[in-house]
């Protein structure tokens, strides 16, 4: 049997590696898409005072901060029963619609684009953001840059700091804005709605018009059927900072809708030897291996899933977006995982066009920031939808509020076993008996996770394109036959 390694993986945040073995025909047998770190966070919080924990688990990672600090600020309202006033949950939603804006814009350009606007079969030097911007212009490149500068500087207003958090306290904010950081906000916000329509055409340009990336998507080897989950709002339409989860089946249907505190009663975790993430799957249907289809107990938490769980998106122009990808692509769900990268600039839109409606909302500048102290209940959980899915914080704590226990779903946990799947089926879709594989063909491979935007925590980043990789492919007995280097 032949192994192919490739660690690490790149264009994505943290580290990870995947493992293929081939039989001695030559054909993928399985593939593994293995994390070698451990996170170890929900340890690092027992003992802790619980109204700490939004500040410490926005440590957890550098590139989505913010979505640690808000699930975890609504876990502690609910440990302390707190319901926060008006101005303070709309003031943490502006946040994370910048967040969200900030997050997506550097996942498209950064991490995603290499791969269709420069072409995945590109020079590697070339497959980069660097590249991307000699392809779309300079101009463009700049204004990119621009727009997450706005979009951080809104965090840094709203959060004390843009990535060091430190926004969220028991049942409210620590402080709000006034009607001229209300006017500058308005003016960026209306930027970022432009800035989301020019990504989307970018996307129509550079992908839709496309045939042969089209025809990837579609009839590639990137198709999973799977359930879908995502946060909707009483009306069934997306939303990122509240309301319940809702779980479509591979055909659209409502498998469950919970709020945050009943999620145990739908999601257990399973574990395997060969990697530190767990592997969460609805416990409705049960564990049933790495398998696909109606029968399957796994799921996905992408926003893709999170437009096939909803009914909609509650913004106009967003919802336009919507009904045209769905159109283009043969209805909902769709199952196609490059179709994730369209339905991620679908959110950037309607992220903009959220933050805009709360910006000129009067109460965006009242002075209720927080509620008054309540009876500590002992146990609370936050849920928000993170940018690369569902993510729970849940705490339990003794009299005093110390934390005793600690539970933390990120949204790439709840995508560990969709990931894995994604990458097995395209390396049996790309390595073939007759086909070298050279490093086009790896990064085909990495596609299949970079998908997802997966999150690892924790770990160290480089820039894109410019992670070292060896990889070495051997026969039965161990011995060498090819070595591919990537170079630092």
């Amino acid at each position: 049997m032949k192994r192919i390694t490739i660690d690490p993986v790149t264009r994505l945040e943290g580290h990870g590696k995947i493992e293929i073995f081939l039989d001695d025909n030559g054909k993928v047998s399985n593939a593994y898409f293995q994390i070698p770190e451990l996170r170890g966070f929900e340890k690092f919080c027992e003992g802790r005072p619980v109204e700490e924990l939004p500040a410490i688990t926005a440590k957890i990672c550098g590139v989505c901060p913010g979505c640690h600090h808000m699930a975890s600020g609504k876990a502690v309202d609910e440990v302390f029963g707190l319901d926060p006033p008006p101005t303070a949950k709309k003031l943490r939603e502006l946040f994370y619609m910048a967040h969200f804006i900030h997050s997506h814009s550097a996942h498209f350009y950064a991490l995603a684009a290499p791969d269709f606007v420069v072409g995945p079969m590109a020079e590697a030097a070339k497959r980069n953001i660097v590249g991307v911007i000699e392809k779309v212009g300079k101009e463009i490149g700049t204004e990119v840059i621009k727009q997450r500068r706005l979009a951080q500087e809104i965090q840094a207003l709203l959060g004390g700091h843009q990535t060091f958090v430190v926004m969220n306290i028991p049942g409210g904010v620590r402080k709000g804005i006034n009607e001229k950081e209300r006017e500058d906000i308005e003016i960026k916000a209306k930027g970022f709605i432009e800035f989301a329509k020019f990504s989307l055409q970018i996307f129509e340009d550079f992908v839709l018009k496309n045939k042969e990336y089209v025809d990837l998507i579609i009839n590639g080897p990137y198709t999973l059927r799977l359930h879908s989950m995502g946060l909707v709002d009483s009306n069934n339409r997306v939303n990122f900072y509240d309301g319940k989860v809702r779980v479509v089946d591979t055909s659209g249907n409502e498998i469950c809708k919970y709020s945050p505190p009943e999620y145990l009663e739908h999601i257990a975790e399973h574990v395997e030897s060969w990697s530190y993430l767990k592997f969460p799957y609805l416990k409705k249907i049960g564990w049933k291996g790495f398998i696909d289809g109606q029968n399957s107990g796994i799921y996905h938490a992408t926003p893709l899933s999170r437009l096939n769980a909803s009914d909609g998106m509650a913004t106009p122009l967003a919802q336009k977006e919507y009904e045209r990808m769905y159109s283009t692509l043969g209805g909902k769900p769709v199952h196609a995982t490059l179709a994730m990268h369209w339905a991620r600039l679908i959110e950037l839109l309607y992220s903009a066009e959220r933050l805009y409606e709360l910006i000129t909302d009067p109460d965006i500048t009242g002075k209720m920031l927080k509620a008054e102290p309540g009876p500590i209940r002992g146990e609370g959980v936050g849920i928000v939808e993170a940018q690369r899915g569902t993510l729970t914080h849940h705490y339990w704590t003794d009299e005093k509020a110390i934390v005793k226990k600690a539970n933390i779903i990120v949204g790439t946990t709840n995508n560990n076993a969709a990931i894995c799947m994604s990458v097995r089926k395209a390396a049996e879709g790309l390595i073939k008996t007759d086909v070298e594989v050279n490093e086009g063909i790896l990064n085909m491979i990495e596609m299949a996770f970079r998908a997802y935007d997966p999150c690892f925590s924790c770990a160290t980043h480089s820039l894109p394109g410019h992670m070292p990789f060896i990889l070495e492919i051997r026969d039965a007995g161990g011995n060498l036959i090819k070595m591919v280097k990537r170079d630092k």
